[in-house]
Order: structure tokens, then sequence, then C-alpha cells
């Protein structure tokens, strides 16, 4: 099975810019789209349009490339996605506000699209590394949710789950003690482009009840509200 491709968003005013970044990450072997301003890149980004990494202008009419990646820095749903900005300005002092909005690297105008390729490769690997070293190992006394390698276990045994079972339990186990809406799990559990409804939520959560024996208990309902895990 081909390994499926990195989707890239770059977010700039400049639409000749964007099609000459788009055709060499395209040829590079990633999936780029772009977005014209800020405010379109938020609202594809906040509406679940998935992307593995950012490339953002830093000046832009209406909202900045530095006030978008404050705003998804602090969004759970967009703060894990690596950023690099693209800028015109090279003095040092907007370098270090990039990087302290968490940026992953900084390319300044004009440059070479083959170093900015290079760049792109560069961070999605250090990305990819990041995320296997840091995959949690979930645990409450017996029931174990190993992340890194898609494993449950209760009491020191294997629990097969289905992979919506499987992110319930991770949502849940990783806010222990927070009550989760219906919609939180939906939108954290189920790919954005399938239709289903809370009533879904609720037959997944019986079925993984069921496989978690005694730990059923800890996942509990609030009338009105929704699940937590406690």
């Amino acid at each position: 099975m081909p390994m499926k491709k990195k989707r890239i968003l770059v977010v700039d005013d400049e639409q000749d810019l964007c099609e000459i970044l788009l055709f060499n990450l395209c040829a590079a072997g990633f999936e780029a789209e772009a977005a014209y301003s800020a405010d379109q890149a938020q609202e594809r980004l906040l509406q679940g349009d998935n992307f593995d990494l950012l490339m953002l202008d830093v000046m832009m009419p209406g909202m900045s490339g530095f006030e978008l990646a404050e705003l998804l820095k602090r969004d759970a749903r967009t703060a894990h996605i690596p950023i690099i900005f693209l800028t015109a300005k090279d003095t040092e002092d907007d370098a270090l506000q990039g990087f302290g909005l968490g940026a992953d690297d900084y390319v300044t105008k004009p440059f070479f699209v083959r170093e900015v390729v290079a760049r792109v490769k560069a961070v999605l690997n250090r990305s990819q590394s990041r995320h296997v070293q840091s995959a949690p190992m979930l645990q409450h006394e017996g029931l174990t949710l190993d992340e890194a390698g898609k494993r449950v276990s209760v009491d020191g045994e294997d629990v097969a789950l289905t992979k919506t079972e499987f992110e319930l339990l991770s949502l849940l186990m990783k806010r222990r003690g927070q009550v989760l809406s219906r919609q939180e799990l939906l939108d954290g559990a189920w790919p954005q482009d399938v239709v289903v409804t809370d009533r879904t939520v609720d037959v997944n959560i019986t079925r993984l009840r069921k496989k978690l024996g005694r730990y059923a208990l800890n996942i509990v309902a609030r009338q009105g509200f929704g699940y937590m895990f406690e």
C-alpha cells in the first residue's frame, strides 16, 4: 500500500508565489494547497481540514501570520501542526517572535525553492520523530492504553478494541476528570467526512464498557453533558 502523502497548506496573499511553491512541493511528493489569507486558512483548519504542515506568510492583509499562529497554537485541534513562517523581514526580533509562537522554522524572502522544500522535509521528519517519542502510555490501575502500539490491556490481558473504541478511550483517559460532550467525542474519534449522530457515541461507549471489565465503571455518563473517565 503506498504511503499517504503529507498535506501542506501554504498561506500567502501572493498568488504567484503560492503557485510556485505548490508546483515544487507537489513535484517533491507532497499534497499542497493554498489559502490566500489567514482568515481563509483559519476557517478551513477549524472546520476540520487536516494538514501535516503550515507555511504562513507573516505580513498579510487583515490577520497576520503571527496572529494566526497564536490562535492555532491555543486550539487543541491545531496546536500540534508544525509551522514554517515565510517573511520578507529578516530582523532578529521578528525571527525570535516567530519561534516564540512555536514556529518550527523561519524562511526569509526571497528564497531558493529547493531550500524551502528541504526545510519542509526536515521539519516533517522532526515532527514525526517527536510524535513517536512522545506517544503516551496511559494507565489507571490495571487498565493500560499504549498510544504508540495501539494496544489496550486490562489486568495484563490484551483487549481487542475497534479503532473508534480505542480513540474514545484515549480521549477520555487523556482528559480524566473532565466531562467531554458527545460533539467533542465525535470530533475526536470519527473522521470529519463521516456523518454520525450523538446516538452513535452512546452505542460505541456501551460496546467499549463491555470490553473493559471492572473498569467499565470508570466511564461515567453525565446526563445532558456527556461522558468522563474518573
